[in-house]
C-alpha cells in the first residue's frame, strides 16, 4: 500500500490477493481457517495485511503443491512461526504419516501407469474396442462394483443403527 508517496509494508485484501496471485476469496478462507494471522482493521473496516501474509500465502502455495493438505499446512506453519526448536516427535511423525501416505499414492499411480500401459498394449487405433476387452472399462466395472457393495454395506449397518432390523436397537449397536 502507498500512502503520501510512501511505500508501506501494509497491504488491503485485494493487494494482497494479487501480490500472492490467488483470489480474494482465498485470503479469506486461509484467514478463517488460521493458515494466516488476522489481519489489523482500518477505522473503517478495510483488512490491512503484513508483509508475512505474502510469505505467509507462498508457503501454503508452495505446500499444497507438494501434496500437503491445508490442516498438514496450518500444523507446519505453526511450528515454522513458533519461538521454540521443532518438536523432534512431532516432526517424526508427520514425516513417517506423509511417507505412508505418498507409499500409497505412489502405489496407486504405478497401478495406474500398468493399466494404462495394458489399453496401449492392447489398442489397435483404426479398430474399435469392445468394451469388456478394455483393461480400463473392466477396472473400472470392477472398482464401481466395490464401491457399490461398500455402499450397500454401510447402507445395511446403517440401516440396523437406525433401528430398522427385528431386534432391539441396543442389540443392533453391539
Amino acid at each position: 500500500m502507498t500512502i503520501g508517496g510512501q511505500e508501506m509494508n501494509k497491504f488491503t485484501i485485494g493487494e494482497l490477493a494479487k501480490e500472492t496471485n490467488v483470489n480474494v476469496a482465498t485470503v479469506r478462507y486461509y484467514e478463517k481457517k488460521g493458515l494466516i494471522a488476522k489481519p489489523a482493521r482500518t477505522d473503517s473496516g478495510y483488512r490491512i495485511f503484513s508483509k508475512d501474509s505474502i510469505r505467509d500465502i507462498h508457503m501454503i502455495k508452495y505446500a499444497q503443491s507438494l501434496g500437503f493438505t491445508l490442516e498438514e499446512i496450518k500444523t507446519i506453519l505453526l511450528m515454522y512461526k513458533s519461538d521454540d526448536d521443532l518438536p523432534t516427535e512431532d516432526m517424526y511423525y508427520h514425516a513417517v504419516t506423509k511417507l505412508h501416505e505418498i507409499d500409497k499414492q505412489l502405489m496407486t499411480l504405478k497401478n495406474l501407469k500398468s493399466l494404462l500401459e495394458n489399453v496401449v498394449a492392447i489398442s489397435d487405433a483404426k479398430q474399435p474396442t469392445p468394451k469388456e476387452q478394455c483393461p480400463l472399462m473392466q477396472n473400472l466395472e470392477e472398482s464401481r462394483e466395490q464401491i457399490g457393495e461398500k455402499n450397500r454395506s454401510f447402507h445395511s449397518g446403517y440401516s440396523l443403527m437406525r433401528g430398522t432390523c427385528s431386534a432391539s436397537k441396543r442389540d443392533c449397536l453391539r
